[in-house]
């Protein structure tokens, strides 16, 4: 059945897939002071891991998930990636140790993979998880997700058509465990750095067996008959601009999200119910900039640029906000690198996906998310790394946001010169490059 002939409650239950995994990924960031302070006493190097299981899952396993779910079925890949999120919810709610916290964070990543995000989730999981922190405990947030998650599952099953079963869909094990293995060292290396020294024999060792890593993956998609996607599509320079400005905005935007909720807790005082109707000002940037992004469709370059750019902007400026600056003044930092993200990312989507010819706009889509969510986890480890380096988060918050926010624009000057090259597809014949 295609798209436009779902029926609203069809149509309703996969948004309510999508705002529930979105969620998870806001919520989180907002319960860091708590989870900081609870008896599971997790390191700072934990919390990163906590926060970054999560996304690196659904960074992995969105492109092999969207093969699986074309050759085996679409609706119950849905589902077997809601049960995974019920079971990784309910094992993060009975942690007992950091480990164990971490690993159900992954399994519930899982089924990230199998939805789109929309802003409406970050908005959902800020006021969802600062209630709960607020008066039921971190706890209760995973616990929630148990039968919310169980709900799904019923409501998908009864509402959601089967699509028609696809034997051109690649799932290539091989090649989504080589990317993914490749990630995770190189996130090791990043966030285990302070704590072995980054000239120490298993950090050099981390990043180099990420840099081996990719280079398999690199030489298995290249010979491989099937493989999870050619990586001659990057030939394409608007492609590469496309998906390195993609990964540049969610890099950013998750170093603030990171220390914003611990700033307003901690620093402000904030309790963790305020502080998630506090950040509701980033949800606002981004929806009036996209409308303004709309009217612009037609000068890409420019929205791209300007909206990268105010993100590097804004998070320097959010960089000078001290225990003593007025909610009022952070705030418009906030609406800044908000509108940035607005203005960016519609563009950018769509740059990802019309570099590639028609019959490939699916790995398009997959790319350009596979491309967020990297980002997303880079944008963590970055600016818990730097905040581990210092005392306290005041000290650190500063360092952090102004390397990041630097990183951002030297970016978005190769962005933009990416951009404003012509270009000529060359990518293998569809039935081999679709996953």
């Amino acid at each position: 059945m295609p798209s436009h002939a779902l029926k609203r409650p069809a149509l309703l239950a996969l948004c309510a897939c999508v705002l529930v995994a979105q969620s998870m990924v806001a919520a989180i960031n907002l319960l860091i002071p708590q989870l900081s302070s609870s008896a599971l006493r997790p390191s700072g190097a934990e919390i990163l891991w906590t926060v970054d299981a999560y996304v690196i899952v659904f960074a992995g396993l969105l492109i092999p998930a969207g093969a699986l779910g074309d050759r085996h079925g679409r609706k119950g890949a849905l589902l077997a990636g809601l049960t995974l999120f019920a079971a990784g919810a309910a094992t993060s709610a009975l942690a007992g140790a950091p480990l164990v916290l971490i690993v159900g964070r992954g399994l519930s990543g899982a089924m990230a993979a199998w939805t789109l995000s929309i802003g409406l989730g970050g908005a959902a999981g800020n006021l969802g998880g600062g209630l709960a922190g607020q008066f039921l405990g971190w706890r209760a947030l995973f616990w929630a997700m148990v039968p919310l998650a169980a709900l799904l599952i019923a409501v998908v099953a009864r509402v959601v058509p089967r699509t028609e079963r696809s034997a051109s869909g690649h799932t290539d094990p091989l090649g989504a465990s080589l990317l993914i293995a490749g990630l995770v060292a190189v996130l090791f290396g990043i966030i285990e750095g302070p704590s072995y020294g980054w000239l120490s024999a298993r950090i050099a060792g981390a990043f180099g067996a990420g840099a081996v890593l990719v280079a398999a993956f690199t030489v298995h998609a290249l010979r491989a008959r099937g493989p999870l996607f050619d990586p001659r599509v990057f030939a394409s320079p608007r492609l590469r601009a496309a998906s390195l400005g993609t990964a540049t905005g969610f890099f950013g935007l998750f170093s603030l999200f990171f220390v914003n909720s611990q700033y307003l807790q901690e620093v402000k005082g904030y309790g963790p119910a305020v502080t998630g109707v506090a950040i509701m000002p980033l949800v606002i940037g981004m929806a009036g900039a996209q409308i303004l992004a709309k009217r612009w469709s037609d000068h890409p370059r420019t929205l791209v640029g300007t909206g990268l750019a105010l993100i590097g902007l804004g998070l320097l400026g959010a960089s000078t906000a001290s225990g003593s600056t007025p909610y009022g003044l952070f705030v418009c930092w906030l609406l800044v690198i908000s509108t940035g993200a607005g203005l960016s990312m519609p563009p950018l989507t769509l740059g990802v996906v019309t570099s590639l010819p028609p019959h490939q706009a699916g790995l398009g889509s997959g790319l350009g998310t596979t491309a967020r969510e990297t980002g997303a986890a880079l944008g963590v480890a970055v600016t818990g790394t730097v905040l581990s380096g210092h005392a306290d988060l005041l000290q650190g918050m500063g360092p952090a946001l102004r390397a990041v926010g630097v990183a951002v624009l030297v970016a978005t000057g190769v962005v933009v010169r990416g951009y404003g090259r012509r270009e000529t597809l060359t990518a293998r014949p569809a039935p081999a490059a679709t996953p």
